[in-house]
C-alpha cells in the first residue's frame, strides 16, 4: 500500500516513488512515441477517422470512462473487504487475549504462539509464499499438508478442549473462546474466497483492450486538428487511462504484492507485536515502516 505524507504542489506534479507513473512510463511513452510520428508524417493518418473528427472518440472515452469505473470498483469492494476481514482478526485476536488474560505464562504462550504462528502462515498462504517457512522462526512442528493454517487452528482448539476438560476453562468461557475461533476461521475463508475468485477474465481484458485501442488510435483522429498539440493531450489521456487500469488490477487482488494492494505483512507485524507483548516474549520486533512510500 503507498503510503505518502500530505502531498504538495510539487509532489501531485513530479512524484515518481509512490505512484502509478513508473508501472505506466513505457505505455505513455510509445503512445506519444506514436502521436509523434503521426503529426511529425503529415497526412500519414486513418482516411476514415479525419473525416469522423474527435466527436466519436470523445463519446468512446466517456463509455470507457464509466465501464473502468464500475470495473475499478468492484475491484475496491475486494480490496476494501479484504482490509475489512484482517481488521476483524485483529479484533478477534485482542478479544481472545482479552478473555484468557488471567491463564499462567506457560499455558498463555501454549496458546498464542501458535496463533502468531498461524497469522503469520495465513499471510504467507494469501501470498504464495510457503507457510512451513513463515513459522520456522516460531519451532512449531506440524505435519506437511494442504492448509497449514488450519492445522494451527487445530491444534489451539485441540488444547483448548483440554482446557476445559481439566476444569481450567468452565464450559460458558470455553463456548465464548469457541465463537472466537470460529471467527477467526471465518476470516481465513472469507480471505480464500477473495483471493480464489477473480473478477471475470472476459471483463478484464475488455477493459485491457479498449483502453490499448482507443489510445493507439487517438493520435490519428487528433493529429489533423491540434497538430503537435496532439502528443501532449495524448499523453495525459493515455496516463490517465493506464494508470487507471493498473490500480484497478492492483486493488482487485488485495493480497498480492503490489503497491496498491493491503499491506499483508505489516498487519500481520501489528498482530505479532502484540501477541508477543501479551505472552510476554522480547524483544517485540519493529513495526514494519514504508519503503519508498510502499508498505508491505
Amino acid at each position: 500500500m503507498i503510503v505518502r505524507p500530505k502531498a504538495s504542489l510539487f509532489d501531485i506534479l513530479f512524484a515518481i516513488r509512490g505512484s502509478i507513473a513508473g508501472r505506466v512510463a513505457w505505455r505513455c511513452l510509445f503512445i506519444t512515441v506514436l502521436a509523434c510520428v503521426v503529426v511529425l508524417t503529415g497526412d500519414f493518418h486513418l482516411e476514415p477517422m479525419s473525416h469522423l473528427g474527435t466527436a466519436p472518440f470523445g463519446l468512446i472515452g466517456i463509455a470507457i470512462s464509466i465501464f473502468m469505473s464500475f470495473r475499478n470498483s468492484a475491484a475496491y469492494d475486494r480490496w476494501w473487504e479484504g482490509r475489512k476481514q484482517w481488521g476483524d482478526l485483529l479484533v478477534q485476536v485482542r478479544s481472545l487475549a482479552r478473555e484468557l488474560s488471567d491463564l499462567d505464562d506457560e499455558t498463555k504462550k501454549r496458546l498464542f504462539v501458535p496463533l502468531i504462528a498461524y497469522v503469520n502462515a495465513l499471510s504467507a498462504r494469501l501470498r504464495d509464499e510457503d507457510e512451513s517457512a513463515a513459522i520456522r522462526q516460531w519451532k512449531i512442528e506440524v505435519p506437511a499438508g494442504p492448509n497449514i493454517c488450519d492445522v494451527l487452528l487445530r491444534r489451539i482448539g485441540t488444547d483448548l478442549i483440554a482446557l476445559n476438560k481439566s476444569g481450567v476453562l468452565s464450559d460458558w468461557r470455553y463456548s465464548s473462546i469457541a465463537i472466537r475461533m470460529n471467527a477467526i476461521a471465518s476470516v481465513q475463508a472469507a480471505c480464500e474466497r477473495i483471493k480464489s475468485t477473480p473478477l471475470p477474465f472476459a471483463y478484464t481484458l475488455l477493459i485491457h483492450r479498449s483502453v490499448y485501442l482507443f489510445c493507439v488510435l487517438l493520435p490519428f483522429a487528433l493529429a489533423p486538428q491540434l497538430g503537435w498539440g496532439t502528443p501532449v493531450i495524448v499523453a495525459f489521456i493515455s496516463y490517465t487511462f493506464f494508470g487507471l487500469d493498473a490500480i484497478g488490477d492492483d486493488l482487485a487482488e488485495p493480497f498480492a504484492p503490489a503497491d496498491n494492494s493491503l499491506p499483508i505483512k505489516a498487519l500481520t507485524r501489528v498482530v505479532e507485536r502484540e501477541l508477543m507483548d501479551f505472552v510476554g516474549m522480547k524483544p517485540l520486533p519493529d513495526e514494519l515502516q514504508p519503503v519508498a512510500y510502499v508498505l508491505s
